[in-house]
């Protein structure tokens, strides 16, 4: 039998049910509560590749009235923990080292926030996350890398 992560096991057995994602994003933001403050709605799981939905909302727009990136940044941090927890080999452990994101255009829109990896990548060392958040026409407004370090669990 195939080693299958927690996460992906939840998330699986949830979309069976009634409003399933939603479920799933109401118990996982309980996990994590700051990502709460966004109202995240995870679209997509599976290993190597995760989407969250970002409404854009009052409590989530800056002084613009644009989704605000630090909540764009919240939305791809959840995106990429979601992806993390689904795609890590058992043996191994992840914490993040850093960020470097750039906004190429204003989030004006309902966003989606994607991380991506290769799961063959997931090896002791660093290994970088590729993050986008996309308007709903499809133009990326943050785009970047979240840099992982990987290492083995204590025995």
């Amino acid at each position: 039998m195939t080693y299958k992560p927690y996460i992906l096991r939840t998330y699986e057995k949830m979309l069976g049910w009634p409003f399933g994602r939603q479920l799933f994003s109401i118990y996982a933001s309980r996990k994590a509560p700051y990502f709460r403050t966004i109202r995240p709605l995870v679209q997509k799981l599976e290993p190597g590749h995760c989407e969250v939905f970002l409404k854009k909302r009052k409590s989530v727009q800056n002084h613009i009235g644009t989704v605000h990136v630090i909540a764009v940044a919240n939305g791809l941090e959840m995106a990429m923990g979601f992806l993390a927890e689904a795609t890590i080999p058992k043996h191994l452990r992840w914490i993040p080292k850093g960020m470097e994101l750039s906004y190429p255009a204003k989030g004006d829109t309902d966003l989606v926030c994607e991380a991506i990896s290769d799961p063959a990548d997931w090896k002791v060392g660093d290994v970088d996350i590729a993050v986008v958040a996309r308007r709903k026409d499809g133009v990326a407004v943050v785009e970047g890398v979240i840099k992982l370090w990987i290492s083995e669990k204590p025995k």
